[in-house]
């Protein structure tokens, strides 16, 4: 397998966008995490094109159809959203691909053959993870539908596209489109099946274990019940990435509204990407096992300890010091061999004591950070623990920033990006300021708010 492999699996609602879905978009906040992980990842890897498959492009039952053109447009206006929005095409990647399936004896053709297919209209499969994943909207694209042929005919189409992108030398990443089951809950607009928490957790691990090539042995009757739309489009990126086991990692699964929702990254160029973005978020170890830790990092690694043992935790003892805020905002760091293992923070206090704040960031840093697995109970005995304590943050301009004496908080409308101070390789305010806009979302050049905040640090 090649080392520059590239994949992401994303999930497509439009509810997700704030122009559809508002302040209710962030009840899947792990998604919309896990994204903004991918996105980060993404720019940092600099596709020039981005080969995307979308179960819900033009179909033709038993063809598969490629979109050859030079400009790419849609808008989400059947959903409330106006915008349009577009992307340049990548004609040349994307004929050289047709030619190539043509050439396998597989049935294809391009979108531009049929004017029911609509060639150059993009949708809200599309649509909805590049905004988050590629919102410059200035890489190449290449739109594949799917067809309803056999498994191993996909995962075939996925062999090609890394087949032809090699032969032009061009860097490309696969972006397989696709909610899980939508039949999760009683009240799931697809109707409700038992099947469908099975069908999300066997894809889930095998995604997790990079067995992608799995995906085309599940039994057709648990698929049938699950009612999912993304299958296909992960196994087609299967065969973009290769010979299993690949590398990989589930950034997130959540399943609001009766629908699954899987983020993951796929591919050594994907991983190594993703490890160069953390890195520089990783910051200054905390207090390590068996060492003299304040009262407070002792706080929370206890809570963690009993979490990852027993599944809950006490309620904290209150915090003895009097040096401690009644209530603030706090983050807790948690890392490995000096490498980010989670962290989850709040910026102004949530719960009613700073103790109760702290644990409950806690469990949420060990079990719930969206770019990790959950903290196994092995990685217990080398984690370092790390408390920061959030003094109020203050507007300020740009000059009154100091990456190492304040963190900083970015504002763009919806969007807000934070950033602890005192990080390792952190070491200018352009620097800062630009970390915490990409971990937001917030295109260069965007009017920002700033505001910045001093810190308390335990370990």
């Amino acid at each position: 397998m090649s080392s520059e492999i590239f994949g992401v699996i994303a999930p497509h609602p439009p509810i997700f966008m704030p122009a559809v879905g508002g302040a209710e978009a962030h009840v899947a906040q792990a998604s919309l995490d896990a994204l903004e992980a991918a996105r980060a990842a993404l720019a940092n890897f600099a596709p020039e094109t981005v080969v995307l498959m979308s179960p819900h492009a033009p179909v033709a039952y038993d063809t598969f159809l490629i979109d050859t053109s030079a400009h790419l447009v849609g808008s989400l206006e059947q959903f409330g959203d106006r915008q349009v929005y577009e992307w340049p095409g990548d004609p040349e990647l994307a004929t050289a691909l047709l030619d190539a399936v043509d050439g396998v004896g597989i049935p294809v053709a391009a979108r531009e053959a049929d004017s029911r297919l609509r060639a150059g209209w993009l949708d809200h499969a599309t649509i909805v993870p590049l905004s988050f994943l590629e919102h410059s909207r200035v890489v190449r694209l290449v739109v594949l539908s799917l067809s309803f042929r056999d498994y191993a005919e996909h995962r075939r189409l996925g062999e090609l596209v890394e087949q032809v992108a090699s032969d032009l030398g061009r860097r490309v990443a696969f972006v397989a489109s696709g909610d899980m089951s939508h039949r999760l809950t009683r009240d799931a607009a697809a109707g409700y099946s038992p099947r469908g928490a099975e069908l999300d957790s066997a894809i889930v691990e095998d995604v997790r274990k990079g067995d992608l090539g799995a995906l085309m042995h599940l039994e057709p009757e648990l698929v049938e019940a699950g009612g999912e739309c993304g299958l296909r489009s992960i196994i087609t990126l299967g065969g973009f990435a290769g010979a299993d086991p690949v590398r990989s990692r589930v950034l997130s699964y959540e399943g609001p509204w009766g629908v699954g929702y899987l983020t993951a990254l796929v591919g050594d160029a994907a991983l190594r990407s993703y490890n160069q973005t953390q890195s520089m978020q990783t910051g200054r170890k905390g207090g390590a096992a068996g060492h003299d830790e304040s009262e407070i990092v002792r706080l929370a690694r206890a809570t963690i300890e009993s979490y990852v043992a027993t599944g809950s935790a006490p309620s904290p003892m209150p915090l003895t010091s009097p040096d401690y805020p009644a209530r603030a905002g706090a983050f807790v760091s948690l890392h490995r061999g000096g490498m980010l293992r989670g962290c989850i923070g709040t910026i102004g206090p949530t719960q009613p004591t700073l103790a109760e704040e702290v644990a409950a960031n806690a469990v949420q840093a060990a079990m719930e950070d969206p770019r990790f697995a959950p903290l196994r109970r092995e990685e217990l005995s080398d984690l370092d623990v790390k408390v920061d304590v959030l003094h109020a943050p203050e507007a300020c301009a740009l000059e009154d920033l100091d990456p190492v004496s304040y963190g900083v908080i970015v504002t763009s409308g919806y969007r807000r990006g934070l950033l602890l101070p005192d990080l390792d390789g952190v070491d200018d305010v352009a620097m800062q300021v630009s970390i915490a806009m990409q971990k937001a979302g917030i295109p260069e050049g965007a009017p920002c708010d700033l505001q910045r905040f001093k810190v308390d640090r335990y370990t």
